[in-house]
């Protein structure tokens, strides 16, 4: 009966384990958690969305100054955890509608002719005169083109028709009269055309036209008008929502490297030495208007100074 007894405990063993075991693995765990603590987790990142609007008022060199502005938004990305950066494109009047319905972005890139955004843009921690109302500098260029002569020869002042190329919103007027050019005011590609041709012996152009010559391989003589320059693309803040976000932003866009790269897209760094004049950037249409009309009926340079700011 002894053995008997013996071998039927043995037998017992398995299911005495397996009623044991539930305790076991608490046990276990207990041990792991007093013996063997874990550190805190690290708290979640929590995920932003930047809104930065481009409207080209004017036109640029080559290529896509939207596109430029995502390789930049990528690049701060890589840097800052959870941020992203939505960059879209614009016309100025489509986002005058989209601002009238209530809608705005965090960063606005944009040229003279966007009035309506002055009220709506924030203080930023720049200085440049075509971006200030009163004392807050509210808008800083991240780019810029400019005005150019153009000659198919070195001779600058034999007699010729000159064209003035108009396209966007730009002030060509206020150009030529600050370089005392005079001649015909044309479309952008009908002046280029008419100067390739021989309708005209001189172009009063822009960077554009550079870009055009360059892509067909024409050789042009140039001289560069610093008297008066409004192709600035410049850049606001809007919001104050991602404000450390947006501003991360605008100093990638205002940096060296990316001053390097601007002739990607056929712009150049922004030079703020010199006289060159400009006009606010938050200058209303109509003011605009205005001030081509004295540059083209030859008003003294004196006056129209008043109504320009120098850089």
């Amino acid at each position: 009966m002894g053995a008997y007894n013996i071998v039927m405990k043995a037998r017992d063993i398995p299911k005495l384990l397996l009623r044991a075991l539930p305790f076991l693995i608490i046990a276990a765990i207990l041990f792991s958690v007093i013996f063997f603590p874990r550190g805190e987790a690290a708290p979640p990142v929590r995920q932003r969305v930047v809104t930065v609007w481009n409207v080209d008022t004017f036109e640029g060199g080559k290529g896509s100054r939207t596109s430029f502005l995502r390789s930049v938004a990528r690049r701060v990305e890589a840097e800052r955890e959870g941020v992203y950066y939505l960059v879209t494109s614009f016309t100025a009047e489509g986002a005058e509608a989209a601002l009238a319905e209530g809608r705005k972005p965090d960063l606005l890139s944009f040229g003279v002719g966007l009035s309506a955004f002055a009220e709506e843009s924030l203080p930023l921690p720049y200085e440049f005169a075509g971006g200030k109302i009163g004392a807050d500098c509210l808008a800083v260029p991240w780019c810029m083109g400019g005005y150019f002569l153009f000659s198919e020869d070195e001779n600058f002042e034999a007699e010729g028709r000159t064209a003035l190329s108009a396209g966007g919103s730009n002030l060509t007027a206020l150009s030529a009269r600050f370089a005392g050019v005079e001649g015909e005011t044309a479309e952008s590609s009908a002046a280029y055309t008419g100067f390739l041709s021989g309708k005209y012996r001189y172009l009063l152009g822009t960077q554009r036209d550079i870009c055009r010559f360059q892509a067909r391989g024409k050789d042009v003589f140039s001289r560069p008008l610093t008297g008066y320059n409004d192709l600035f693309q410049y850049i606001s803040l809007l919001k104050t929502a991602e404000r450390e976000d947006a501003l991360a932003f605008v100093e990638e866009l205002l940096s060296g490297s990316t001053s390097e790269r601007l002739g990607e897209i056929g712009m150049f760094p922004v030079q703020t030495d010199g006289a060159t004049r400009t006009v606010s950037v938050f200058a209303d249409a109509r003011s605009l208007a205005d001030l081509a009309s004295r540059a083209e009926r030859g008003e003294d340079l004196e006056n129209l100074e008043k109504f320009l700011k120098t850089v």
